[in-house]
């Protein structure tokens, strides 16, 4: 029971996060509870045991809404618990709650795992702390832009209702010469030769990062891939570059569904890597191993095995594409031996500087090795370095191609994104870049993940509406494909696709394919009951979208939705998956001759009985 009475006295933050972002939010909120002598315990949902729940005093959730309103994978058990009918509304008398959620107002689902479970919540019996928090990427200063002042809310309300959580009170001074923060890890130096080989042992390396969560592969490789085919998708200089890559499993063991999503972890460029150890004055060659501070290095697990500097930097940090956060300028602050620059430093750090910090860093998405090289008085330690240089992410991808037509290969559909900043810089994508110079020839090994997406396999006997715009096209090229095969020795029911792009001779991703199975009694051919059409936005005056295509056919789309066809939307995030369920409710309502409110809640009953699927990305 003493265990238990401890946890009772604790602030407990849980936290759920896919990209980082909430993980970051809750250890700044962590952070700023112990500047504040409030004892606290901070873990990941999936983590937690939800049958202690009844027992926590104060309990804070830092959740973010991934895809188009989805659980992150580290909340997916305690939500479905959370669920169970058994559990009364009595269930959480006496737990003081609250929650802030992270999103993106783009996504028509804005927030919605933070607004459902601060209603699930309430419906067990919580009581509200205070009124939740909703972070937009949207925002001037991003999410911070609502937690700080939520935070400030949060201390005050907790230090009178809770006064023993914050025995000095709701502020807190921070002393301006001092680091009051110590790092999580701690590094010891290893005085031998090794033999450690990078290639096999990627996830043992990627494991001692101390960023790694429940989301991350950071465990071993599914496989390696060999890129065999480079090809361009578009016409040089139409406006675009959209790239059709192939890659051979190094492993027969291998097996993927159409519909499944491939993770690759793409490799840095040893010229930033090497810069980066330069700037940092870090020997390449030194053999370390990381554990967490306070522990001894010898026990534990494999993350104790040393590896040398450089591979570590190259697997794990990574320097030279994500922006830092807010953090990671407060500790620098500490190292600045300039003083404008520690003046700047803390000024970036500060709530009055948020806003400028939010255009400096996020919104010109400044890299590590940019922000250290603006900073040169800053000299930070490795272990300060592991801790906040975010991790190297892996890039997830639908998969394009169907292994029943393409043994042991896999194929990607990618836009080679470019963009400039505010401040008139070019930038890259990062891993699109990387691909898209990779030489076939010179084929490295890749590692690679294989998971489920959004969008299921389907059964050759159902039929199909299909809407992708652009890359959107991709997991359909493998439906497409699969299809066409069964077609040969089953009865296999109809596919209708919808695609778009800017021009005919621009832009049309794979031409070719889609005619060719749209002829001749094809799977998308009309004399079938199914359906190619495409929409050329910018070949005309006015601007065509698939959708404006979709209500052009709306008696095929509503003939084939009566015959029970299953609804698959992929491609952009923005407006598209928005505006094409509109222009879906529009088709019930003018063809099955019903208002407008019972064709939502039409195609809302096919979301429900698992015949209406998005994957969207941004």
């Amino acid at each position: 029971m003493k265990e238990i009475q401890q946890r009772h006295h604790k602030l407990l933050i849980l936290y759920a996060t896919q990209t980082g972002n909430a993980l970051d939010a809750s250890e700044r909120l962590a952070r700023e509870a112990e500047r504040r002598a409030c004892p606290i315990n901070l873990l990941s949902l999936h983590q937690y045991d939800p049958n202690l729940l009844p027992q926590e005093e104060a309990v804070v959730f830092v959740v973010s809404t991934t895809g188009q309103g989805d659980t992150p994978d580290s909340m997916k058990v305690f939500w479905r618990f959370l669920l169970q009918r058994s559990l009364s509304q009595h269930w959480l008398k006496g737990v003081h709650y609250t929650v802030f959620g992270l999103g993106d107002s783009g996504y028509q689902k804005y927030n919605f795992v933070a607004k459902k479970l601060d209603k699930r919540l309430k419906d067990l019996g919580g009581t509200t702390i205070l009124e939740r928090g909703l972070g937009d990427d949207q925002h001037p200063s991003g999410y911070e832009g609502t937690l700080d002042p939520w935070m400030s809310s949060l201390w005050r309300i907790l230090n009178t209702i809770k006064p023993e959580f914050l025995p000095n009170g709701p502020d807190v001074s921070i002393q301006d010469t001092v680091l009051i923060d110590q790092p999580k890890v701690q590094i010891t130096y290893h005085n031998i030769e090794s033999h450690f080989s990078t290639a096999s042992d990627t996830g043992s390396v990627r494991s001692m990062h101390p960023g790694k969560s429940s989301s991350d592969r950071s465990g071993h490789p599914d496989c390696f891939l060999k890129m065999v085919k480079n090809l361009p998708l578009t016409r040089a200089n139409c406006g675009k570059d959209v790239r059709h890559f192939e890659f051979e499993l190094e492993s027969h063991a291998i097996k993927y569904d159409t519909g499944d999503v491939l993770e690759i972890l793409p490799g840095q460029d040893s010229a930033e890597v090497d810069a980066f150890i330069r700037r940092c004055d870090l020997d390449p060659d030194a053999f370390i191993s990381i554990s967490p501070r306070g522990t001894d290095d010898c026990n534990g697990h494999g993350s104790r095995i040393p590896i040398q500097l450089k591979t570590f930097v190259e697997l794990t940090m990574d320097v030279a594409s994500a922006s830092p956060r807010r953090y990671f300028f407060e500790v620098m602050s500490f190292f600045a031996t300039a003083e404008h620059e520690k003046e700047r430093l803390q000024y970036f750090s500060s709530p009055e500087g948020r806003d400028d910090l939010y255009q400096y860093n996020q919104k010109e998405r400044r890299t590590v090795l940019e922000v250290l090289e603006d900073f040169p008085s800053v000299q930070m330690p490795l272990e300060w370095l592991i801790q906040l240089v975010p991790m190297l992410k892996t890039r997830a991808f639908s998969i394009s191609s169907s292994q029943s037509v393409h043994p042991n290969q896999v194929h990607l559909t990618v836009s080679v994104v470019s963009w400039t900043t505010p401040y008139k810089r070019k930038k890259k994508g990062f891993c699109s870049s990387w691909l898209a110079t990779l030489d076939p020839c010179n084929a490295v090994g890749i590692p690679a993940w294989f998971h489920k997406g959004s969008l299921p396999t389907p059964s050759p006997s159902l039929p199909l509406i299909l809407v992708g715009p652009g890359t959107g096209c991709a997991p359909f090229r493998g439906f497409i494909e699969e299809r066409a095969l069964q077609s040969k020795t089953i009865s296999t029911a109809p596919i209708m696709f919808f695609f778009g792009c800017w021009n005919e001779d621009g832009d049309f991703l794979y031409k070719d394919l889609w005619l060719n199975h749209s002829q001749n009694n094809g799977v998308l051919s009309e004399a079938n009951g199914g359906g190619f059409y495409v929409a050329f936005s910018r070949d005309q005056p006015e601007k065509v979208y698939v959708q404006h295509k979709m209500k052009e056919h709306s008696g095929r789309v509503w003939n084939l939705l009566a015959d029970g066809a299953a609804v698959y939307i992929a491609g952009s995030s923005t407006k598209m998956p928005t505006d094409v369920t509109s222009a879906f409710e529009e088709i019930v309502s003018k063809e099955n001759e019903v208002s407008k409110e019972d064709a939502v809640r039409w195609i809302r009953a096919l979301e429900r009985c698992g015949k209406y699927h998005i994957e969207a990305w941004s």
